[in-house]
């Protein structure tokens, strides 16, 4: 049995029953959290990806509005229905999935939805509030690590933690919920000289850099809680993350499983978000 293993897709479960009650008890006072959905083109991946985020409104009884609109349309069009949408008092978050065709530009396209309603966190306002430690939503990704890391009672006062990734997705993020947890906080990335020599001394490694299977368990501290945001397909067709699992769990204390990891909390945060705009609607 892998005892060190930390299950995303179990936890995910587990918080989904929560908020399940949580809605119930929202519709209750007349206020049904609602999430729309805007995909543009034919993406698979993003077609996948938007059909699990239906399926987990669907599951825990939030209220889904896909809009799908063809790989070609005209930005204004997508961004009179964000404005359409922002003006709707029954819709809680919006969400537009990335990537966005060429014609786009995405920070416009992110700027343009309401703060209020940003439940991906990628506002520049929300961004600031994380950054000022009084976020309104925390981007899904870092938020489902922190609650797989409390899962998992991992201490961060005075660890090390080590996130290999600077995205405005995950990387950056990351590191403000970290540092307000008390870690020492390294960010790594394409430039860093020498990337083995701070993998090696995290207590906390988090890889988001989408290189598969970069992280070998030599470059791991014994012991350490290994964090595999990453996921890439290889020439087999096989799912992997960022870390190599075979060589990595021996040396862990704690480690992420790619498929079954970080991906189904990033949906279950989306959908917590989701609810947290509902019950300030409700308040």
């Amino acid at each position: 049995m892998d005892t060190n293993i930390l299950d995303g897709k179990k936890l995910s479960l587990e918080l989904q029953e929560i908020l399940q009650q949580e809605v119930k008890r929202l519709c209750g006072r007349g206020v049904a959290p609602a999430l729309a959905v805007i995909l543009v083109g034919a993406d698979p991946a993003s077609q996948v990806y938007v059909r699990n985020k239906v399926q987990a409104c669907e599951r825990t009884g939030i209220r889904s509005e896909m809009i799908h609109y063809p790989e070609d349309v005209a930005p204004a069009r997508v961004l009179a229905k964000i404005a359409e949408l922002n003006a709707d008092p029954g819709i809680d978050g919006i969400l537009v999935q990335l990537p966005l065709p060429p014609q786009f530009d995405e920070k416009a396209v992110l700027a343009a939805i309401s703060a209020g309603k940003d439940v991906d966190g990628f506002h520049a306002e929300n961004v600031g509030a994380l950054s000022q430690g009084s976020p309104r939503f925390i981007p899904c990704t870092p938020y489902g690590v922190m609650k797989m890391l409390e899962k998992g009672k991992v201490e961060l006062k005075g660890k090390e933690a080590v996130i290999i990734g600077r995205s405005n997705i995950v990387g950056k993020p990351m590191a403000a919920l970290l540092l307000a947890r008390g870690a020492t906080v390294t960010i790594c990335h394409s430039q860093t000289a020498d990337l083995g020599f701070h993998t090696r001394r995290a207590d906390v490694l988090v890889a988001a850099v989408g290189c598969a299977q970069m992280i070998r368990g030599d470059m791991i501290k014994p012991g350490a809680v290994v964090i595999d945001v990453g996921i890439n397909r290889l020439g087999s067709g096989r799912l992997c993350g960022d870390v190599d699992f075979t060589s990595a769990q021996p040396v862990a204390s704690l480690i992420t499983p790619v498929p079954g990891g970080v991906g189904p909390m990033t949906i279950t945060m989306l959908l917590t978000n989701t609810v947290e705009a509902a019950a300030r609607r409700a308040a």
